[in-house]
């Protein structure tokens, strides 16, 4: 018995994740009669958390539907932004540390691994703490475990940053979280952080802030120009604004996220 031939089309932004000669849209498949839509589309190698809206023949369809014979099927990508009905959270893996420390100085919870836990650990975290998981490693995004997932779609750490805030729209409070842990900060007296400055920081700088999970100090230093530049471009484009009793606005050397 001849098995089932249907035709399959993928939205453009998704043609970076199938063969060449799939994205000349449609191209025809056999399926085997059994397997539903949605491992059909992770067999021809795109990643479930980047399908927005698949539709059979017009009708939208979940990722559970068994195609039939001669059906055309269209896979859209997600859209932006992204609805979401829980506060987001991420879990990025040991390749976008820069990215981690970007997210966190615009106050957005970024948990990091470094080193690498391995690809069954992060899926496991992403899924016990509701966490996003924001990967390049497209085996990973495949996951069954993971909770909800993202790809991050450039190696460039402002392409990645602009895509996740494009994407997700999470809230903004710049100055608010440590880069280096993930903890939230809280201002502090100079007296109480003495002991991580340099006799220069202490007669140049009055404000303080510290890491509630750390103790990290911060200030306005070296890379406040540069940082500064990150929080208002992302404020200008993406909306947001600083958490009442914040640190102050910038970071010690510990902290640059460039």
């Amino acid at each position: 018995m001849e098995r089932p031939e249907i035709w399959l089309s993928f939205a453009p932004e998704l043609h970076l994740f199938v063969a060449s000669r799939r994205r000349a849209a449609p191209t025809a498949v056999r399926t085997d009669g059994a397997s539903t839509l949605g491992h059909l589309v992770e067999s021809l190698g795109v990643p479930l958390t980047e399908v927005g809206s698949l539709l059979a023949d017009g009708r939208p369809v979940g990722d559970a539907h068994i195609p039939g014979h001669g059906e055309r099927i269209a896979v859209h990508g997600v859209t932006r932004p992204q609805p979401s009905a829980a506060p987001l959270r991420f879990l990025l893996d040991v390749h976008l540390g820069t990215l981690a420390r970007r997210l966190r100085l615009l106050g957005i919870d970024a948990a990091y691994e470094n080193p690498d836990i391995g690809d069954a650990a992060l899926a496991a975290r992403s899924a016990a703490e509701r966490r996003v998981m924001l990967s390049r490693d497209r085996g990973l995004l495949h996951r069954r475990e993971l909770w909800a997932g993202a790809y991050v779609y450039s190696h460039r750490p402002d392409e990645q940053l602009r895509d996740v805030l494009s994407r997700f729209a999470p809230p903004l409070a710049p100055w608010s979280r440590c880069t280096t842990c993930n903890g939230t900060l809280r201002s502090v007296a100079k007296t109480s952080v003495r002991d991580q400055l340099r006799d220069g920081t202490e007669r140049s700088y009055d404000a303080f802030a510290q890491c509630t999970a750390c103790g990290q100090a911060y200030w306005r230093g070296a890379h406040h120009a540069s940082l500064d530049a990150i929080v208002a471009d992302a404020v200008r484009e993406f909306g947001g604004g600083r958490t009442p009793g914040a640190g102050p606005d910038g970071a010690d050397r510990t902290a640059a996220a460039t």
